[in-house]
């Protein structure tokens, strides 16, 4: 070997083991575009969703990276309209909208006064138990997070909010048990609570986003709230809060010390301001049976409302101090359930599942049927990800099958915001990477909060389904 060669080599040691989905990715294109029983377009589209799926799960480069291949990829295969469908969806810009109302968040120092308020509320007698102290944290700010979940339409964003104050808030108690508790627990609220309101969740949004672009029904901000909200925001909460206050509370009664509170609890004008601003657009999406419009454009009214000069809480420049490459994200995710959908792919899953199941489902066994495939999915790939590829292949099953669509399109969001493990979702990828947890911490409590969910909650809604659809 010559000097030359060895001076440029590369130990195997150095290479990032993530990198490793890329061959895997590109063996899994090529076996589709070798033996897969579909059309060209079909097989193509396939394969091009399964490389670029590798990509996400496996995270060599960022999400938005892969995303800007996929588009890329799609366009010289297809066509620029297919490639850049997903960024005439409403669901997209929703998203956008969601981002400018969180950073407008920041920027009123709304958290800071979600922060306060927790230790003006405090009783003092309560400083005598740490128990005490952590339960009504503990509820008073999952409630506090759940109330965020209808007002910022972006779980990801809440958790960025929520977090400094969280981890603030633990530092009242000496023990790391209950830092994690308090930290873990509203945050799980405001995440798996936000299953049933419309805006509150990006699978949510995504999900009903595809079904309108597939030529399926409108589900409405009320009725979704209407359907899902008693089990899957309220009772979720219940349950989160549950299994945060057995697994975390302290085991010490000793005093906690709270920092000096003043006599009332002083709320600024910028703070107030987007109180009202929030209040605005949560009315607006409440009351959507009535006007009819699309949630968008009740964050659009707020992020007016919140940028506006003289009146707003954010300067119109700070806009540029916002994250927005979850589009590209988000664009690709849409091209992609187009792509699958024209080529044929969604017709061809469709009819293989309907063979799988009876001739004349019941809506029980679709609906378990339907979570089991969600989940199973999210094991491979990150959830949003999921609803691109799985909700065009619903929508199509529901008409073939004659069940109403509905109820179909909400168990499949329920199970995309049930998780186990931080790689199936960026907002518990967020939430690790805050530092405050570990990745035991966090796949404990998650997966104890999804086996909670399937073996109580979900069977009380797919009985509520049943009985009254």
């Amino acid at each position: 070997m010559s000097e030359r060669s060895v001076g440029t080599s590369l130990p195997f040691s150095d290479i990032d083991a993530s990198w490793l989905v890329v061959p895997v990715g590109l063996i899994a294109a090529g076996v589709v575009l070798q033996v897969a029983p579909l059309s060209a377009d079909a097989t193509r589209m396939l394969a091009i969703t399964l490389f670029c799926v590798a990509l996400w799960v496996g995270s060599p480069v960022e999400p938005w990276f892969t995303a800007l291949l996929c588009i890329g990829l799609i366009g010289g295969s297809f066509s620029t309209e297919l490639a850049l469908t997903g960024f005439q969806s409403p669901a997209t810009w929703l998203v956008v909208a969601g981002i400018l109302i969180g950073e407008a968040a920041r920027k009123s120092g709304l958290a800071d006064l979600v922060e306060r308020a927790a230790l003006y509320l405090l009783p003092t007698t309560a400083v005598e138990d740490a128990v005490v102290v952590y339960r009504y944290l503990l509820v008073t700010l999952s409630l506090g997070s759940l109330l965020l979940a209808v007002l910022i339409p972006s779980a990801l964003v809440r958790v960025l909010i929520l977090a400094p104050i969280l981890a603030s808030l633990g530092d009242l108690f000496s023990e790391r048990r209950a830092k994690v508790g308090i930290f873990l627990g509203p945050l799980f609220v405001t995440f798996y609570g936000a299953s049933g309101i419309l805006t509150g969740s990006l699978a949510n949004i995504i999900i009903t986003g595809l079904i309108e672009s597939s030529g399926g029904p409108t589900i409405a901000w009320g009725e979704w709230l209407l359907w899902l909200g008693p089990s899957m925001s309220l009772g979720r909460t219940i349950l989160v809060i549950g299994i945060a206050y057995v697994l975390y509370r302290p085991t010490s009664q000793q005093r906690v010390e709270t920092p000096e509170q003043a006599d009332g609890l002083s709320v600024s004008a910028r703070e107030r301001r987007m109180l009202v601003f929030l209040a605005v657009g949560a009315v607006i999406w409440a009351t959507d049976f009535v006007h009819g419009l699309h949630p968008l454009f009740g964050a659009v009214v707020v992020v007016l409302l919140a940028f506006m000069p003289r009146i707003g809480v954010a300067a119109p420049e700070s806009v540029g101090d916002a994250d927005f490459s979850i589009m590209f994200f988000l664009g690709a995710i849409f091209a992609i359930a187009e792509g699958l959908r024209q080529t044929g792919f969604t017709d061809a899953a469709a009819t293989t599942l309907l063979s799988v199941l009876p001739s004349d489902p019941s809506l029980p066994l679709v609906l378990a049927a339907v979570l089991v495939s969600a989940l199973a999915l999210t094991l491979l790939m990150e959830g949003l990800a999921v609803a691109s590829v799985l909700t065009p292949v619903l929508v199509t099953f529901a008409g073939n099958a004659g069940l109403p669509l509905v109820p179909i399109a909400m168990m499949e969001a329920v199970a995309l915001n049930t998780y186990f493990f931080p790689y199936q979702s960026a907002v518990l990828v967020a939430i690790l990477g805050s530092g405050m947890v570990n990745s035991v911490e966090l796949t404990r409590m998650a997966s104890i909060c999804s086996i909670a969910t399937l073996g109580i909650l979900v069977p009380i809604q797919v009985a509520v389904f049943t009985l009254l659809m």
